[in-house]
């Protein structure tokens, strides 16, 4: 009786009672989403490795490539989602399920929105990863961080609608059928150039050079998760009538996204805007999103600009914006797209690249036909400014052509040593009345070499 007493008025002394953890905590912690999280963070690094030539350094095309990668990405989510909706039937304990004090709902989401944050989670690691070695290379510009909590937002989305699948279909196969059709879902509108599919489509990523609308991502989000939502309510509210609202709410953003159209995106005005190196005739310019590449560019083509010292007709610039140059300008050799000419933040090719520059120097691209005199001319020109790489093996060819060819490749070595045995005055006087004409299709005042 003592001891009894005791215990009574020492009430503090008892063992605290744990408290249970809460359900989201431990599918959260013990649960399929960490597995499907990592699935998703190492499918999507896998991918942007194997193409990191194509965006690394690039902050509007790593944006590009990231948002692109939702056409594997989401179906993947919805397959994850579908096999997490369909375990209580693989483990035989849906009665046992049934019988847990909280209500349908409770449970739906207690199962479904740890492996939707995981997913969703998963991707942005990947994502961050990709952006890290993009400020490592980049050129300039800025990154471009809008799409990806509306890509998290699709994701999370794909999640739960697979697992609302998973629950309603027994039949185990469903997941990675449903990844098949989500795949050829997503890339048949993306790939259309007509319908109001693209628009929709939560993958479509037109070039880089364009922006999308500053709302464009929130409505994008408001259309998958409206959906996803209303299809959660359908199943487990206990007022499905409440699925009405989210489903109205996805329907007055998909039909915004469809009535603005093609404005959802727009030409960035980057595009247009160029840093240039006015140092050199023609001076060299580059888009002011590769503004750390221009001495790269420069130096590239010094050896084209310091033979055409003293030269005149020459245009202003090496431009480099979309569109087509002004009539004082030259475009410039393709930077992008990238993997090419420029790959992270070095110009690969450089010898290439000032062939190219001369190339368009002499473009005579919109004339009928050039004459055999005015082909000597420009071959004479693009070999005394920046030889072909493969002019060596084409000339090979030549000469072990039949007689006519080998006629030719001697015509053309005759006037590539008659431009080169030139004076500099001699030289810059002949170019000067070369480049004169050098646009137009007029070849009658081309001069002879």
């Amino acid at each position: 009786m003592t001891l009894l007493a005791e215990k009574r008025e020492h009430p503090a002394t008892r063992t605290p009672r744990r408290r249970p953890p809460h359900p989201l905590r431990a599918e959260a912690v013990h649960g399929f989403g960490p597995w499907a999280g990592t699935a998703m963070l190492l499918t999507v690094s896998v991918v942007m490795a194997g193409s990191a030539s194509r965006w690394q350094g690039g902050w509007a095309e790593t944006r590009t490539q990231l948002h692109s990668l939702m056409l594997i990405a989401a179906p993947l989510a919805a397959a994850v989602g579908c096999l997490q909706g369909g375990r209580e039937r693989r483990r035989r304990t849906e009665e046992l399920w049934e019988t847990a004090v909280r209500g349908p709902l409770a449970r739906f989401l207690a199962s479904a929105l740890p492996v939707a944050l995981w997913v969703a989670a998963g991707y942005l690691v990947a994502a961050a990863g990709a952006l890290i070695a993009t400020w490592l290379c980049a050129l300039g510009d800025r990154p471009y961080l809008a799409l990806l909590p509306a890509d998290a937002v699709v994701l999370a989305a794909c999640v739960v609608a697979g697992h609302v699948l998973g629950r309603l279909v027994a039949w185990r196969p469903v997941a990675p059928l449903l990844a098949v059709a989500g795949y050829v879902g997503l890339a048949v509108p993306s790939m259309s150039d007509s319908g109001v599919g693209h628009y929709l489509d939560p993958s479509f990523a037109p070039l880089a050079d364009f922006d999308p609308l500053w709302w464009q991502p929130t409505a994008m989000a408001v259309w998958t998760g409206g959906l996803a939502t209303a299809a959660v309510l359908a199943y487990a509210a206990r007022r499905r009538y409440t699925a009405l609202l989210p489903l109205a709410a996805a329907t007055a953003a998909g039909a915004l996204l469809v009535h603005t159209g093609d404005g959802l995106w727009h030409e960035s005005p980057l595009t247009r805007r160029q840093v240039c190196d006015a140092s050199t005739t023609p001076q060299v310019c580059v888009n002011v999103r590769y503004a750390k590449l221009l001495p790269q560019a420069t130096e590239a083509l010094s050896g084209v600009t310091s033979r055409l010292e003293g030269v005149r007709n020459l245009p202003v610039r090496f431009e480099d914006r979309s569109g087509a140059p002004r009539h004082d300008e030259v475009e410039l050799p393709m930077l992008t797209p990238r993997g090419w000419y420029l790959v992270r933040d070095q110009l690969t090719n450089p010898r290439q690249f000032a062939w190219e520059a001369v190339d368009k120097l002499k473009d005579r691209d919109d004339c009928d036909g050039v004459d055999a005199r005015t082909d000597r001319a420009d071959d004479a020109v693009q070999n005394y400014l920046a030889p072909s790489p493969a002019q060596k093996y084409n000339d090979d060819l030549d000469a072990h052509g039949d007689q006519a060819q080998r006629t030719e490749l001697k015509a053309r070595r005759a006037a590539r040593a008659r431009l080169a045995s030139m004076d500099d005055e001699e030289r810059r006087a002949w170019l000067s009345a070369y480049f004169a004409t050098s646009s137009r299709c007029d070849l009658k005042g081309v001069p002879a070499l």
